[in-house]
């Protein structure tokens, strides 16, 4: 399997002219990787339509098709899968190894493990790891020789192919909740915005990427059809925007109820989850569910803890459940329930809570 780093517009906004997104120093580097070996990158440049001028400007863009025949084209050539990263080539279909050893995995966890540990096997130029503390995991590159001038190229490509495989794995979205690399922000750093769909941190201590710990115990939905369809046109897969995320759901029940006080209007709640306020309903709709129907579930599991447990006036539980005012609250309390808010806490665990 092979990859390439670039950035394609979303495909829930399909465009007919292709976004020139992709950074000229990832070409360059590619280039870089040709002379290493002594070849000429001439052909392979051609059959991308990337000309002279553009290679040696720094500030042009290309865009992912251009990016991936290039990237096809270097990769048959140099019969390197790594594109000159590692001390010894990763010849052709290497990663498509790799990914069928981890496709009998139950889980994305075990998969993931699986292609971290598989991988060390390829090359031990770069250690690859899995971690996972409380709610978050981490998936970490540990340098184990200089990389030099492909550093960048490298360590951006390998995390950018396991989070395209690991979406691939189980047909969903898989948010970064942070990308982390060990260099200085490059000039053309919002590439990165692209590349890993949420925020960059540079300067860090080593390549890494956060996403939500709750992923890895998703099962994989792919069969042994699907990767050798996906392995015939494999360098699409390191940037394919998937729609669907199968843990959305849960993870704006967990915003909600750990911020219960906050009204969560679609803007604020979409921007905390890196997606578009159109997107964030659609992904939701085709969840079967809706935001107003969540934020009612959030409020009323809230304002039912804090009218059985707590001696609170109705007034302040409708402030801590995100209501503008006393009466719109017990309008939805009565609605959610059939009973006002007194009625109900007068039936619950505080009999002798103070009145209302």
């Amino acid at each position: 399997m092979a990859t390439r780093p670039h950035g394609t517009p979303s495909s829930s906004a399909p465009s007919t002219t292709p976004k020139a997104a992709t950074p000229m120093a990832f070409v360059q580097a590619i280039v870089q990787a040709y002379r290493a070996r002594g070849m000429d990158p001439g052909a392979a440049l051609e059959q991308a339509q990337i000309t002279p001028e553009q290679l040696h400007d720094s500030q042009a863009r290309i865009t992912s098709g251009q990016f991936e025949a290039l990237s096809a084209a270097a990769m048959r050539e140099l019969d390197d899968e790594a594109l000159g990263w590692f001390s010894r080539r990763l010849p052709w279909g290497s990663y498509g190894m790799l990914a069928r050893a981890s496709l009998s995995a139950p889980s994305l966890g075990l998969a993931l493990a699986r292609w971290c540990r598989h991988h060390a096997l390829l090359t031990d130029d770069i250690l690859l790891r899995l971690t996972s503390e409380g709610e978050q995991a981490r998936l970490v590159i540990t340098e184990r020789r200089d990389l030099g001038r492909l550093r960048e190229f490298c360590l951006v490509s390998m995390l950018r192919n396991a989070l395209g495989l690991a979406s691939w794995f189980i047909d969903s979205r898989l948010p970064v909740l942070e990308a982390e690399f060990p260099f200085d922000a490059p000039a053309h750093a919002p590439a990165y915005g692209v590349l890993f769909d949420g925020p960059t941190r540079f300067a860090a201590p080593c390549a890494a990427l956060r996403f939500d710990a709750r992923y890895l115990a998703l099962p994989l939905t792919r069969d042994e059809a699907a990767m050798k369809q996906m392995l015939q046109h494999a360098l699409p897969l390191t940037v394919r925007q998937y729609r669907r995320d199968r843990l959305l759901v849960a993870r704006v029940r967990q915003i909600l109820t750990t911020d219960p006080g906050s009204a969560h209007n679609a803007g604020q709640l979409a921007g905390r989850l890196h997606l578009s306020t159109r997107t964030l309903h659609r992904q939701l709709k085709e969840e079967g569910a809706t935001l107003q129907a969540l934020k009612d579930e959030a409020r009323k599991a809230r304002a039912t803890e804090l009218l059985q447990r707590t001696r609170h006036p109705i007034k302040q539980v409708a402030a801590a459940t995100g209501f503008a005012s006393e009466k719109s609250f017990i309008r939805a309390f009565r609605a959610w329930t059939g009973q006002s808010p007194a009625q109900f806490r007068r039936q619950g665990a505080w009999p002798e809570a103070q009145p209302d």
